[in-house]
This record gives C-alpha cells, structure tokens and sequence, in this order.
C-alpha cells in the first residue's frame, strides 16, 4: 500500500510540473506586473518619426536651399578716400597760411558695404551713401575673386547707386519684381555687416510703405526686423526662396546697431532708378518747382473723407508751378484725375511725371476748387545727405 501512495504522489508531482512548465510565460507575466524590474526583461522602445514635409502655404523648415541661391551673388564692397585736414588747427589761421601757405595732412577714410551682382554683365545695385565720394571701390565675391569696380551713376535722392565689374561666370540674382511681398512674409537679410562678409540674418516684413522717415527725398521703403547693421548697406534682402525683394539701406538706431527695425528699398523700385541710371546716365524726374507741408488737423477736417489735401508751402518764382498760378498756401487734390493722399505720394507722382508733358492738377485755394494744366520741368539733381544715425 505504501508504494502505490508514493506512485501516485509522484504521479501528482509530475503532473504538476508539466502543467507549470506549459503555463510558465502567463504566471511569469502576473509576476512581473507586480515587481519594479526584472534582470535581462526586454524593453519595448517607442519609435520617433520626423514630421512630415510642409504643406503648401506652411514654408520651409530651413532656409539653407534661399541662401545657397541668392549668396553668390551678393557682394562685398571696400572702398578708400583720401582727406585733407589742417595738421593742426594753428595751421587754419588766415594769417599763417598767409606767410608760411597751407599745411595740411592726408588722412585714407576706409568703409564697407555690400552689393548685388543683377545681370551677367557685372551690373551691381548698391546705395548712394556706401560709394559717395570714395576714390577707390574693391568688390570682393563670394568665390573668393576682388576686382576694381567703376561707377555707373548714382540717385541720391533714393539713394540707389549702379556699380559695374568686369569678370566671366558671375553669379546673378534673382529679382522678385512681380509680386509684392506682404506683411509677415519671412525674409532674409544677407550682406557685410561690421565686415563678417557672408552673413545672414532672418525676419519678417515688418511692414511697407514706410515714408517721412528723412533718409532719402523719395520714400516707400520695406520695413523688417531681420537684423541690418553697418556694412550690410546695399545688400540683399531675400524671400524664403532665395529671390531679392529689396535692397538694405538703412536702420532706425539710437546706438548705431540693429535694434529691430531696417529699411530696404523696394527692388522694382531700385531696378527702374537703375535702368534710367544705365540708359541716360540719371534718373529723369518731373518737377514743379514747389515746397510741400504736412497739412494741419484744419486741412485734414476741411478736405473730403476720402482726400487728405496737399498743402504748398513755397512757389519756385518762374517755375512750373508759378506759370500756371499755383500760389504758396494752396491745396493740391488731384493729379489728372487721380487723389493725392499725402506729400509723400505727390512728390512720387510728380517726380514721375515725363518733363515736357502737360499734367492736369485740381487745386484749392480757400473755399474755391480750380483746375489748372501745368507744363512739368525736369527736376534738377542734387545732392542728399542723409541723417549718419540711420544709415548702416
């Protein structure tokens, strides 16, 4: 009897441990949802996958492929002047210069800015106020090359200069003249500042038409926060896809850096003053011999809801204007039909008028409302000197 109780206990055991050994994976699951780790337990890793490539209207998630495109042609530009000072003020005397003739000492002047290489001919759009009165001008291009370059002609008054270079395989830009950018369109700033050639900053168009700003006679430039500083003059401002929207001219700066707000000069803007630059040596602007004023708070309630009048603060005796009986004290409403808006957008409106052409002008003198055709002059060049704490 005993060997049968002891066959059938290890029978039991048997049992038991085949049925343990089928059901081991479901009891060591339940285990170790109670234990904090186990030695040698697989780790089930959560894969990570990169975000899918923009949709249409979203942009780019690098502007790498914008630099690469519209870098080469962008440019450095060195220039060098010579000056003549009193070696000493002592030597300025009228009376020792008398005796003893004029002492004086030359001095070399050193600035910087940048450029755009526009047309494989070696045109290159620039500002007025980086090349004037420099005796030596060096472009240096991103591959490395300097060549001398000559100037083609300058418009201060928009402070637009023309340079041209002679060399094979140059890179050109890409000029967005068609559509206008927009407010909030990403853009990149890409020049010389401070001499760190090759630098690119980025933004947006903080906004357009920025006018009565002081800088140059004519004014509609594009505002943006993408950082401009000294030696970026003349450079490239850049859409996200490497085409030239603008050319950088200056910043509004306390301190002289970037604080955040720069102004560029539209580039269809920049391309017409230099065709004219290249076809006639200037730019030809009509002219009707008057000062304008920023109307009163009077003017602006006395004129109709949709026109703000344009005041005239002097008449050029013998002048356009004169000859066809424009007085100091009138209002300007119209332009061949056309409401005028503000002095700034008159004078862009006549500068653009051809000389020798007849305009149509609505004028209002006290209470009365005339018309008078004027025959436009040719506006006389002159020179701009623009404020130095906000030119880069």
């Amino acid at each position: 009897m005993q060997k049968l109780r002891n066959l059938a206990l290890t029978a039991l055991i048997f049992i038991f441990l085949i049925s343990a050994y089928k059901h081991r994976s479901d009891w060591l699951g339940s285990l170790a949802s109670h234990l904090p780790g186990l030695p040698g337990a697989t780790v089930t890793v959560q894969n990570v996958t990169l975000p899918p490539p923009p949709v249409a209207g979203m942009g780019p998630v690098s502007y790498a492929s914008a630099v690469r495109r519209a870098a080469p042609a962008v440019v450095n530009i060195y220039t060098s002047a010579t000056l003549h000072t009193a070696a000493n003020p002592f030597f300025s005397d009228p009376l020792f210069q008398h005796f003893f003739g004029p002492r004086q000492r030359t001095e070399q002047r050193q600035g910087l800015g940048s450029g755009v290489i526009v047309s494989a001919d070696g045109y290159i759009l620039t500002n007025n106020h980086v090349i004037d009165g420099a005796d030596k001008i060096t472009v240096a291009l991103a591959d490395g090359r300097e060549v001398a370059a000559q100037v083609v002609g300058s418009d201060p008054d928009t402070d637009v200069a023309v340079l041209r270079i002679h060399l094979d395989h140059l890179p050109v830009a890409n000029l967005r003249l068609q559509q206008p950018v927009q407010v909030g369109d990403v853009v990149l700033a890409i020049g010389n500042p401070f001499g760190f050639s090759q630098s690119v900053t980025q933004g947006i168009v903080s906004a357009l038409g920025r006018q009565g700003l002081g800088i140059n006679t004519y004014e509609d430039f594009i505002q943006t926060d993408a950082a401009i500083n000294p030696g970026n003059s003349g450079g490239a401002l850049v859409d996200a896809y490497g085409n030239v929207v603008a050319i950088n001219s200056a910043i509004y700066s306390q301190s002289g850096g970037n604080m955040g707000i720069g102004f560029a000069i539209p580039i269809a803007l920049a391309k017409n003053v230099m065709s004219d630059i290249i076809k006639d040596g200037r730019v030809i602007r009509g002219w009707l011999g008057i000062e304008l004023s920023v109307p009163t708070s009077d003017d602006v309630a006395a004129a109709a809801q949709t026109t703000q009048p344009v005041v005239v603060a002097a008449v050029l005796q013998g002048g356009p204007a004169a000859q066809a009986g424009i007085q100091a004290g009138d209002r300007l409403l119209s332009i061949d039909g056309q409401a005028l808006h503000s002095d700034s957008e008159a004078m862009r409106r006549i500068a653009a008028l051809r000389p020798g052409s007849v305009a149509l002008f609505s004028v209002q003198r006290q209470q009365q409302t005339w018309q008078t055709r004027v025959h436009i002059g040719e506006r006389p060049r002159q020179q701009h000197a623009a404020e130095e704490n906000v030119q880069p």
